[in-house]
């Protein structure tokens, strides 16, 4: 199985869209994304567990619905290396995942840690045989000889290198040096870079750096990148999810959702622009009162935008549903007051609203 386009990397579910299996498949699939890796063990331990309750089957089969590769990513330390290599066996085929991408970080650079390397390495490759595995760790291996490069890398299929540009600002160049220190090495696997979408001691990255990451992955032919993390920039950084969401890896604008485009029309202050969006008899209700026809509604838009909500700003916070139904859920601050629960439905004809139902309090 090969991986192509772009992917982001969970770290905690519960921090993710409050854990919601649709809401998380729903975003993945409006941002375009090939593949989501969460994390499934941190040395010998089962990770998004919760309560005794496994979150990691319910965001797998959202995203398998919706053709979206699921890998598991494992962070390992080496004190007992065929105890966690037996966790990750395990957690792979439980969990029937697509891939496994093994974290190593500081404590493999201790002494004596190629051994432990190996060990693991030749376990796990007898317990997943067919499983594509990759590699998860530091951007320039000139700076950290002491990891057993070549043990991991032997019996991978796929580097996915730590492309964090943290204290900087030259994510491009940072990817290009990368890519050219690891093909100097041998052995040589497929590079799928890892970006940074986080925030850390007072740094974060931005969207001009992470699509400056994404066009130069693109122009050095590189299959896909990804990002760390899907719970920090989707909390702290909104601008950084939106500018990755919106890069078209394969040359087409993404399409986009009618929710998606509702959003965008509400933030034009524009009735007619969002009136453009309903069939001409559509129905809209609310707990108030029921309406139907594009003249009542422009009459409902035009007092949202003046009176009820004016100069809002207006975020779609997720969204579900296939076919010819949508739901969704939405917030909006404005110098009238603020939405932080707003819950609608849409059923549409012909890929237009023919019936919308809205739920929201505007609080001061």
């Amino acid at each position: 199985m090969t991986l192509e386009g772009k992917g982001f990397f969970i770290w905690k579910i519960p921090n993710c869209e409050e854990g919601l299996a649709h809401l998380i498949a729903s975003l993945a699939r409006q941002a375009q994304l090939s593949y989501v890796l969460i994390k499934i063990a941190d040395t010998n331990y089962a990770y998004n567990v919760v309560n005794g309750v496994d979150l990691v089957p319910a965001v797998a089969a959202a995203l398998r619905a919706r053709n979206i590769q699921v890998w598991g990513w494992h962070y390992v330390r080496g004190y007992n290396p065929t105890g966690e290599a037996d966790k990750a066996i395990q957690r792979v085929q439980e969990l029937g995942l697509d891939g496994y991408v093994i974290d190593a970080e500081g404590e493999y650079k201790e002494p004596g840690k190629a051994e432990a390397a190996k060990k693991f390495m030749s376990r796990l490759r007898h317990g997943l045989p067919k499983t594509p595995v990759a590699l998860c760790s530091y951007r320039f291996p000139s700076y950290h000889p002491q990891l057993p490069w070549r043990e991991f890398l032997e019996k991978s299929d796929l580097n996915m290198p730590q492309v964090y540009w943290m204290h900087a600002h030259n994510a491009g160049e940072q990817l290009a040096r990368c890519v050219q220190e690891f093909q100097a090495m041998t052995p040589t696997r497929p590079i799928h870079p890892v970006g940074s979408a986080f925030q850390q001691s007072g740094w974060q990255s931005s969207s001009a750096e992470v699509l400056d990451f994404l066009d130069t992955a693109k122009d050095l032919n590189l299959p896909s990148a990804s990002f760390y993390s899907w719970d920090s920039s989707r909390a702290s950084l909104p601008e950084v999810w939106d500018a990755i969401a919106g890069y078209s890896w394969d040359g087409q604008p993404p399409e986009q959702d009618i929710t998606a485009r509702y959003i965008s029309s509400l933030n034009s202050h524009l009735p007619d622009s969002v009136i453009n969006l309903y069939i001409p008899v559509a129905v809209h209700v609310t707990a108030a009162r029921v309406v139907q026809g594009q003249t009542a509604l422009r009459v409902w838009y035009q007092s949202m935008f003046n009176s009820l909500l004016p100069n809002a700003v207006f975020t779609l916070t997720g969204y579900s549903g296939t076919a010819n139904s949508r739901h969704f859920t939405w917030t909006a601050v404005s110098s009238g007051g603020s939405v932080h629960d707003g819950k609608d439905t849409f059923g549409l004809q012909n890929g237009r609203i023919a019936y919308h139902y809205s739920f929201f309090s505007v609080t001061p």
